[in-house]
C-alpha cells in the first residue's frame, strides 16, 4: 500500500512538482498552502490533487493557525507530512504532533547555515562546498536528524542566484529519494541519527557535481 503524503508549501512548489513527477510509492492526499495565491496550489489542481488554502493572516497567532493546520492535515490521515517551501516556522505543539513523520528540505549542508539567505551567506564565508539537506523536523530549527544531503562546488564566479539554481537541481533529486526511502520503511532514527535499513555504506551524502 502506498504511503499517504500531505504536502505543505507557500509558493511555486518546485520541490512539490519534483516529488509529484517522480513516480514514488506514495499517494499525495492533500496539498496545503498558507498563501491562497500560491502557484503550487494551481499545479496541484492541474494534477487533480486536493488543494487547500489556509490563510495564516486570518488567525490571531501562530499557535491558533498551527492548530487549525494540524487538524486539516490529520483529516487526510497522512503517513508523512512534507514541507516543500513552506515558509513559516512551526510551533512546538505542531512539531510534536507530527514528529517522526515530518520532513523538510533546506538549501545548505546542515548544520551549516540554518535559517534564511543560505547562498549569500555561503558565498560571504568563502566556502568551497555548498548543497542541500533533507531532514526530519524537530523543535530545534533546521537541526533535525539528517536523511540525505547533496553537495555542489562553489565556483569563483557564483552569485547567490547561480548557486541557488544549481543547489535547487539537487533538491529536486534528493527530496524524492528521501521520500521513497520513507515510503519503503527504510529510514530508522536512532539517537538523533538516521540509518538507512538494508545498506551497509553511507548514503546520507550524495555529491553529484564536479
Amino acid at each position: 500500500m502506498n504511503s499517504r503524503v500531505v504536502v505543505l508549501l507557500s509558493g511555486r512548489g518546485s520541490n512539490f512538482q519534483a516529488i509529484a513527477e517522480a513516480q514514488l510509492p506514495i499517494e499525495i492526499v492533500a496539498v496545503i498552502s498558507n498563501r491562497p495565491q500560491a502557484a503550487g496550489l494551481d499545479y496541484a489542481r492541474s494534477r487533480g490533487l486536493p488543494a487547500v488554502a489556509l490563510d495564516h493572516t486570518a488567525h490571531p497567532d501562530r499557535e491558533a493557525f498551527d492548530a487549525l493546520l494540524a487538524d486539516e492535515i490529520e483529516r487526510h490521515r497522512p503517513d508523512l507530512v512534507v514541507l516543500a517551501g513552506y515558509m513559516r516556522i512551526l510551533s512546538t505543539a505542531f512539531i510534536a504532533r507530527f514528529e517522526g513523520r515530518l520532513l523538510n528540505i533546506h538549501p545548505s549542508l546542515l548544520p551549516m547555515f540554518p535559517g534564511l539567505k543560505t547562498h549569500a551567506r555561503a558565498l560571504a564565508e568563502g566556502i568551497k562546498i555548498h548543497g542541500c539537506t533533507v531532514h526530519f523536523v524537530t523543535a530545534d530549527l533546521d537541526h533535525g536528524p539528517i536523511v540525505i544531503q547533496a553537495a555542489v562546488p562553489v565556483r569563483a564566479d557564483d552569485t547567490p542566484d547561480t548557486l541557488a539554481a544549481r543547489v535547487l537541481q539537487q533538491e529536486h533529486r534528493i527530496y524524492p529519494q528521501a521520500i521513497r526511502w520513507f515510503a519503503e520503511g527504510r529510514l530508522e532514527i536512532n539517537q538523533g541519527h538516521v540509518n538507512l535499513k538494508g545498506d551497509l555504506t553511507s548514503q546520507s551524502v550524495l555529491s553529484t557535481e564536479t
